[in-house]
């Protein structure tokens, strides 16, 4: 088969690295992007060149002005979408935000009304479906010590 023919038919997916953060009462930090209605997670598509663990890193300095240490990978999924074509997506341990630290929160102004931390059981009205289930596996992931693998945000395997 010529190169050209096995080079078309090879996976290029988009990457996208986010954080789950929490408060001390276990609930999760969203936020209020300006371009989209749901509620997000912090985090944003991987650049070429930048591996999704930076990328989690740069979006979470970028969106809320702070640089936490970024904790073990939680999750990742594959979530292709009909527009954006084969998509992986990468959920990180972002821990425990202090009261001082989400106060300390600077948001960027151009993309986000607002953080806030809300319940787990409140994400499935919060955010669309997929990422809802990715959410709810990442904070699993963090009480259970080991990520999960994820297709359309539901666990694959054991």
């Amino acid at each position: 088969m010529p190169e050209n023919d096995e080079e078309q038919r090879m996976a290029r997916p988009r990457m996208a690295a986010g954080a789950v953060f929490s408060d001390f009462r276990g609930r999760v930090l969203l936020v209020r992007p300006s371009y989209k209605p749901m509620w997000e997670i912090p985090g944003g598509y991987v650049e070429s060149g930048e591996s999704p663990l930076a990328a989690c890193r740069r979006e979470v300095q970028e969106e809320l002005g702070i640089t936490p240490p970024i904790g073990p990978l939680l999750v990742v999924d594959w979530a292709p979408s009909e527009r954006e074509g084969d998509k992986v997506l990468y959920i990180f341990d972002g821990g425990e935000l202090s009261a001082d630290e989400a106060a300390s929160l600077r948001l960027a102004p151009d993309e986000l009304l607002a953080a806030e931390f809300h319940p787990v059981q409140d994400l499935d009205r919060l955010l669309i479906p997929r990422l809802a289930r990715r959410v709810e596996q990442a904070a699993a992931a963090r009480v259970h010590g080991h990520p999960v693998y994820l297709e359309h945000g539901k666990p694959v395997g054991s």
